[in-house]
């Protein structure tokens, strides 16, 4: 509709917005049967467009003819694709919350109910072999009462719902964080969408356009482009009820507050701009903690990869990225780490493709103290500093190949944790994310009741255990938003959340945990899993393949398309 060089057209907005407002009640309205219906519909049309939208996202992320193409694979269709079928499942079975019987619940050491959503088919078992996710729940969620916690949207019968215009201001970065929140206010709220794509990746609009053309036709859904002044007029409008922001908490407060003097004197006030329900997921400086352990060379290399993998999935262009390396201070392997984790690196000679990435490493470089480069042949350098070298380190998200180390004091693995989770719950800026390696036996060895106490403690939205916290985006059953609490004048990583098929509404987190160890070495240690090489890593020489894979699986499960799956991932 509209572009940066051209001057928008407001009239086509206005049209848009009017045949929304015309049609929310009745999308509000739709039955069981016909929003699974509609969402079949979707992947059907997903499918088709498949391929060319992990095509056009490998193109202009520089990315065409390599296995990297496996990354707009897994975070295009295949994470909308798992989204459909979640919420189909959800919709099923959703007289009497009958889903929720299939759901093994267990009361944590601190007493908060969780929920495991992963592994929850014999699919998951095979394909996530040895991955689980968890959904702890907030304080007062009970076995006894999680129903009247969950999808409490659709208590109110079909008939008697009033529906709400919506707007998301779609995220420029991950391609399918804009149509996964859509389906939060489509399928969880009942409410139709405006989505505004971003100038960054407002490319996809024409694929979108085909793949939710199921929900277009309904008139529940409307795609526009523009840049920041078709934003500013939508968010004001007055038919636009709600809104829901994926990025930076810069655009969030000029959305909320205003500009300059203004935003100042509004937020002093405690006087917002709009009077409109926002919700939002924002950035972070989100921490990796290594937990001290008696690691094998194997070990070593695998999680250089995992650590590697965090920063540099999208080219560090992520929410969760890895921006802040808790290292235990004196740790007789950090240097074997270290050194594995600059090779790993160097060997990622993927181009930066988002606006602004020379400007945020050269503010980078002015305010460390010394920098540790590495060099990637023909990409930009990445860039390590220490985390204590300016406050800046700690407040402020750098969405570029560049990350800081701190080292914490580590007498031993529990104290050391104790110590981290302190550290990234007081230091850093944002609840976004937080990832920790640690070597199982260092678990046994703390107790397992005694290391989920300590989980409790780190207040962030999503935990990944040996695992990065994007696995908890990619798996759409999960939670994905901050940790609760955030206020709009303290928003930090946001406020609500998005994803959820299973529509729990009092959850407090997401814990994602994966194997140590990949097979076969993990089998071999007795820990009984088969996931090789993991698809999302930078290092999967197979990932492009198993993202095609992995989707198609999605669209249609079969037992006929499991061995090119495993074939494909132990060659990766």
């Amino acid at each position: 509709m509209t572009n940066d060089n051209a001057h928008p057209d407001f009239e086509a907005l206005q049209s848009q917005l009017d045949t929304l407002a015309a049609a929310k009640d009745q999308w509000a309205r739709t039955t069981l049967d016909e929003r699974i219906a509609i969402l079949e519909s979707v992947k059907d049309a997903l499918m088709g467009v498949a391929g060319d939208w992990a095509r056009q996202g490998a193109s202009a992320k520089g990315l065409s003819g390599s296995p990297l193409e496996g990354e707009e694979w897994m975070s295009g269709p295949y994470a909308l694709m798992g989204a459909c079928n979640g919420l189909i499942e959800t919709l099923s079975k959703m007289n009497g919350k009958s889903f929720l019987q299939a759901i093994p619940l267990r009361t944590l050491p601190n007493g908060q109910l969780a929920a495991r959503v992963t592994p929850h088919s014999i699919w998951d078992r095979l394909l996530l072999s040895g991955v689980s996710a968890e959904v702890w729940m907030q304080d007062g969620v009970t076995r006894d009462n999680l129903a009247a916690h969950t999808a409490t949207a659709y208590d109110t019968p079909a008939g008697q719902r009033q529906g709400r215009v919506s707007l998301v201001l779609g995220a420029g970065n991950i391609a399918a964080i804009a149509p996964l929140d859509v389906f939060q206010k489509l399928f969880l709220e009942h409410q139709v969408v405006i989505l505004k794509m971003n100038p960054v990746n407002e490319y996809l609009a024409g694929v979108l356009e085909t793949a939710l053309a199921p929900l277009i036709e309904r008139d529940a859904l409307r795609i526009v482009k523009g840049g920041g002044d078709v934003g500013a007029w939508l968010t004001e409008h007055e038919l636009v009820e709600e809104i829901h922001i994926t990025g930076s908490q810069a655009t969030h407060d000029m959305i909320i507050w205003g500009k300059g003097e203004e935003g100042e004197k509004n937020r002093a006030a405690g006087t917002p701009r709009l009077d409109k329900r926002i919700t939002s997921e924002l950035g972070a400086v989100c921490p990796t903690i290594v937990v001290p352990g008696n690691w094998s060379e194997a070990d070593i290399r695998f999680q250089a990869e995992q650590i590697a993998t965090q920063k540099l999935h999208n080219s560090g262009f992520n929410c969760v990225a890895c921006q802040a390396l808790l290292m235990p201070r004196g740790w007789d392997q950090e240097d074997a780490l270290m050194r594995e984790l600059r090779d790993v690196i160097s060997q990622s000679a993927r181009p930066t493709y988002y606006p602004g990435t020379e400007d945020r490493l050269a503010a980078f470089r002015d305010h460390a103290s010394e920098v540790d480069v590495v060099s990637r042949g023909h990409a930009p350098e990445l860039l390590i500093n220490n985390l204590e070298d300016h406050d800046r380190f700690r407040s402020n998200e750098v969405f570029a190949p560049a990350f800081s180390v701190q080292r914490l004091e580590a007498p031993d693995a529990e104290q050391y944790l104790r110590n981290a989770i302190e550290f990234a719950n007081n230091q850093l800026h944002g609840t976004l994310g937080a990832n920790i390696v640690i070597h199982p036996d260092t678990i046994r060895a703390m107790g397992r009741e005694r290391f989920e106490a300590l989980l409790a403690d780190l207040h962030y939205g999503t935990i990944a255990i040996n695992a990065w916290t994007g696995l908890g985006f990619l798996n759409t059953v999960c939670p994905w938003g901050a940790f609760p609490g955030h206020t709009l004048d303290d928003v930090q990583s946001g406020i609500g959340s998005v994803h959820n098929t299973f529509m729990f509404d009092a959850a407090e987190r997401s814990v994602v945990e994966a194997p140590f160890r990949p097979f076969p070495r993990s089998v071999a240690n007795g820990d009984w899993s088969l996931l090789p090489r993991p698809p999302w890593f930078i290092t999967n020489t197979r990932q492009h393949k198993l993202g095609e894979l992995l989707t198609q699986f999605e669209y249609k499960p079969a037992w006929h398309r499991i061995p090119g799956i495993f074939l494909n991932a132990l060659m990766g």
